[in-house]
């Protein structure tokens, strides 16, 4: 995907998938059966995937260079870094630390969208900016995924929001 590609299915992604978590009912919004997360759960996990993604792309460009390096591969496709993702999640690979959900409230609904929507918008803005050559030079880290480009990143960002809006929809029966 390009740049300004990468950009548009962020913001169509994380909107379709905010639309519908505010859409669920308090019940469903909570519902939390089988050991499988809420939709409440899911809307923290996704704002607590995306946030440190906006954060890295805010520093200056050295800083990520630093920390991880540069990229020693071309960036693979959308297709491919969704293939390695799936791996790892048939292989038992779960969200941990930072990026397992806390419970949400009802009354926090509306405060998390606004937060992830702000988080999704200023992250794009950033991307936005960049030239291609960037998306395929800075390396950040993946818990399941190890060391990826930028634009690897990018991609599945965006393949996890739908990955967590398909999950949430079949754990409400829908």
């Amino acid at each position: 995907m390009t740049r300004s590609e990468i950009v548009t299915r962020l913001r169509e992604d994380h909107k379709r998938f905010a639309v519908m978590i505010s859409s669920q009912t308090d019940e469903d919004f909570l519902r939390a059966a089988d050991g499988k997360w809420s939709a409440g759960h899911q809307l923290d996990h996704i704002y607590r995937s995306v946030k440190p993604l906006r954060t890295a792309v805010k520093l200056p460009g050295f800083v990520p260079r630093l920390l991880f390096g540069k990229a020693t591969h071309p960036s693979r496709s959308y297709e491919e870094v969704v293939s390695g993702y799936k791996e790892k999640l048939a292989g038992g690979g779960k969200a941990k630390g930072k990026f397992i959900p806390k419970p949400v409230e009802v009354g926090h609904r509306n405060s998390l969208l606004i937060k992830l929507t702000d988080t999704v918008e200023s992250l794009s803005k950033k991307i936005e900016k960049m030239d291609e050559e960037k998306l395929d030079s800075v390396v950040l880290p993946h818990p399941l995924l190890g060391k990826l480009t930028l634009r690897e990143m990018l991609h599945f960002t965006i393949y996890h929001v739908g990955h967590h809006h398909k999950m949430t929809m079949k754990n409400l029966g829908k």
